[in-house]
Formats: structure tokens, sequence, C-alpha cells
């Protein structure tokens, strides 16, 4: 099975590595000094899970180096979405699936313009990876998961195939005839904490048990559950619950890759996290007064750190 990953971050690493070392024939697209490292001392991933190490690495910048393969996993920021889309049309075959696996819950209704309905399923990513230097992911926490699926619901012989690689290869995965419930459901989550952590820079450890931000995360979490609904996304009745039970079960020193962003000083994923709770919420008539005021708070930051 050939497979290409688009965005070499934590996510696409993780994920492909995984996938490389159970066999499949997998290409990783990256850029500049982090192509560089791969090539030269291949792809090493650091996890509780167990360290991988690939070499070599089949590593490239240019899509059309690669040729039409079975599989693509999206992993790009979201900014990069269309660009990206366009790079890659000449993976895409008739068969093709593209699963992205971005944070926000519009990237397959922005890559379907671009490279067809057919080629494009959903896919929800559940890893903590980041990179730590120029060819090398660390993981943190063992958690491994990703969810993915027909954007229809219909069963497909391709989702069949990807998920008995994704078990052999060894991590959880869910091939879902519900993707985009799973797609919210992981927004309700991302959204509410990216903000909330990235606005007060601390790990959500320090948050979830606070008795003053609690609240504030609940709020974020049922905004977003309500503009879901109001979108007319299939969402539990429990759907808070079930998040915020799961944000308590995350390690407590964890940060999103918004959150870690803006230390960083590079630019935010926030209009399409926040932004998008905040865009859609007047679009439908839905107040959303906790994510309204995060998003103005960390708006100076959406391009970086700001001069001055």
């Amino acid at each position: 099975m050939r497979i290409a990953i688009v965005g070499t971050g934590g996510v696409g690493a993780g994920y492909g590595a995984a996938l490389a070392k159970a066999g499949a024939d997998v290409t990783f697209i990256a850029r500049g000094a982090h192509l560089a490292a791969m090539k030269r001392d291949g792809l090493k991933v650091q996890s509780p899970r167990g360290d991988i190490h690939l070499v070599p690495t089949q590593a490239t910048d240019n899509p059309a180096e690669i040729g039409k393969v079975d599989f693509v996993l999206f992993c790009v920021k979201l900014w990069d979405v269309e660009s990206a889309g366009i790079s890659i049309k000449p993976l895409i075959g008739p068969d093709t699936a593209v699963i992205p696996l971005q944070n926000g819950v519009d990237a397959a209704e922005r890559l379907i313009p671009i490279l067809g309905e057919n080629a494009v399923m959903g896919g929800v990513a559940q890893i903590s990876a980041n990179i730590i230097a120029s060819g090398v992911i660390q993981q943190v926490g063992t958690f491994m998961r990703i969810v993915f699926g027909e954007l229809d619901g219909r069963s497909s012989p391709r989702g069949e195939a990807f998920l008995a690689l994704c078990q052999k290869a060894g991590f959880e995965a869910k091939l879902s005839d519900a993707i985009l419930t799973e797609l919210w459901m992981k927004f309700i989550l991302l959204a509410a904490n990216a903000s909330t952590v990235a606005l007060a820079r601390q790990p959500i450890g320090a948050l979830r048990d606070d008795p003053d931000i609690r609240p504030v995360l609940m709020s974020a979490y049922r905004e977003v559950m309500d503009v879901g609904r109001a979108r007319g996304v299939a969402l539990p009745d429990n759907a808070v619950e079930t998040i915020s039970g799961y944000s308590d079960s995350l390690p407590a020193h964890q940060k999103p890759s918004m959150a870690l962003d803006l230390e960083r000083g590079n630019r935010l994923e926030l209009p399409w996290l926040g932004g998008k709770v905040v865009e859609l919420g007047k679009k439908l008539g839905v107040p959303t007064p906790t994510h309204s005021l995060m998003y103005a708070m960390l708006k100076p930051y959406i391009m970086g750190k700001p001069a001055g």
C-alpha cells in the first residue's frame, strides 16, 4: 500500500512512521532543514509507545516525484490547505483517498473543489506530538488513535483496507459511518482547549481543576456544541460531559499545538478554531460570548508575535 504524508509534523510523522514500520510504502513530504535531516539521518520518532527510527526515510518536497498513491494523510497547517491541495494533484488516482487530519472542521469541504468529491474522506487525529529538532518528533503520552470514514457514511473497500493497515501498525483506529459527528466532537474539545490554554499560557492540568477557569472551559464546550447542532451535525445529548471527561484524562502538562505556536511566536490556527466558532455562530444566530472574547484577545497574535 502506497501512502504519502503531506506535512511531516508531529501528526503526520507519528502515524506515517508507524505505518512504515508495519510494512507500508510511505513517502513523507516535507521541506527545508526538516527534510534535509530526514534524508541524511532518517526520521526519528521518540515516544513512550516505543521509539521508531526510519533509515532510510523516503522523503521529498516534490509530490510529482512520488506518483499515484493509495492514501494521502493530509496534515498541513490550516492556512496551507488550498495551496497544499493543489500541489498534491499528482498523487491522486481514481480511487486515492485523501484523509485530512487537521484540527478544524472544514478541511474536507475546502479540499473537495480542488481534488474532487471522490478523493476526500474525513479524518480525526488523536495524538499529541511535535517536532523538537529537524528530523526528530516527540510524542507526549501513549494515546494514539485515528478515526476516519467516507463523508457520506458509506462503507468502502478502501476504508476497510486502511483500517486493517492501521491495526497492523499497532495504534487504535476506527472506521466511522458518522465522521462529521466525530470531527465535531474533537472540535468541541480542541477549539475550547486551544484558546483557553493559549490565553492562560498554562497547560491543561492547571486550568481544568481551577474553580474559576473550569466554568470558562465548560462554557466554551457548550458554545461549540450549540453551533454544531445549529449547523445540522448530529451530536449526542451528553457531548459536553463526554468532552470534559476526556479533557480531564489528558496528561496534565499537555498543551494544544496552537498554544505551543503562541509560545514560539509562530502563526496561529485561531481563525479556523475559535474564530470558526465565532464566524459560524454569527452566521447561524448562535451566541458565542466565551469564544468571541477569547478570539478577540488572541487576534493580535494570529500572524505570530506582534512587532514592537
